[in-house]
């Protein structure tokens, strides 16, 4: 079992893998003629370039040098399966699409998994040199935001009801027909919605700028970072029917259960897919 010392060690470590992602990513950052392959079919575009692939190497050779028995689950390199019973949840740089189009809006995810729920969650954003870091601890938790040297506690706000929250998607086309009509329901009632942000929006939930993410379709490596913040930052994420989405699927993250319930009611009526 983890001790709270453990796991303070292991978010220093985190930062340390976000540091070597950093590193790669920004040498192609913003570079003429980066070219991205295609990862999905049927005319959908789903790109992944050789900053994507270098980060997560980097990240790994780390691993691999100093955690030798832990597990990792990365967008690019798939599942190493470890000994530990820890599992380290890499996506190298989310938004690949903000990446290639030069925008500073991506980011690096690193969670750390104890088998059963996230322990760490980390969203780093190198340009910027902003990174926001969540701990939950046995009995407790935490969520700071660093920038510049200057490292400060965070923590969602609360008090908003769904007429006064400021909701966010990465696009609407990311959900299924079924899906669409639940999401503009909850969209028609939000006082403001935008989009296209990628993983930098739950970074803005957890540090109490928005309210509400609702996405769908996501995998592990795209919310398991994310949840685990938003959790040490006193909010709450799930699936659309209130259970764990760690692994992916449909998730909702809000600033307080009181939100998340008025959410939850509207997302709940989807049928399972």
């Amino acid at each position: 079992m983890l001790s709270d010392a453990d796991i303070d060690a292991l978010a220093k470590f985190a930062g340390r893998l976000a540091d070597a992602a950093g590193h790669a990513s920004m040498a192609y950052f913003r570079s003429s003629g980066l070219a991205a392959d295609n990862k999905a079919s049927g005319g959908a575009f789903d790109p992944v370039t050789v900053a994507d692939r270098a980060a997560e190497t980097a990240m790994r050779e780390i691993l691999a040098r100093e955690r030798p028995d832990d597990g990792i689950h990365g967008e690019e390199q798939g599942l190493t399966d470890g000994r530990s019973g820890l599992t380290w949840v890499l996506d190298p740089i989310d938004g690949t699409r903000a990446y290639l189009s030069g925008l500073p809006t991506w980011g690096t995810l690193i969670a750390l998994d104890d088998g059963n729920r996230g322990r760490i969650g980390l969203v780093d954003q190198p340009f910027t040199g902003e990174r926001f870091t969540g701990v939950i601890h046995a009995l407790g938790s935490a969520a700071t935001f660093s920038h510049k040297g200057q490292t400060s506690p965070i923590t969602t706000r609360s008090g908003k009801r769904l007429d006064q929250a400021i909701l966010f998607t990465t696009a609407p086309e990311g959900f299924t027909r079924n899906e669409r009509p639940a999401f503009e329901a909850v969209r028609a009632k939000a006082r403001l919605t935008r989009y296209g942000i990628d993983c930098y929006a739950y970074a803005l939930l957890a540090m109490g700028q928005i309210d509400l993410v609702v996405e769908s379709g996501l995998q592990a490596y795209d919310i398991a970072a994310p949840a685990a913040l938003i959790m040490a930052a006193v909010g709450i994420v799930t699936n659309w029917r209130g259970g764990d989405c760690r692994h992916g699927g449909r998730v909702l993250a809000a600033a307080s259960p009181e939100l998340h319930d008025e959410v939850r009611a509207i997302l709940a009526e989807v049928p399972e897919p």
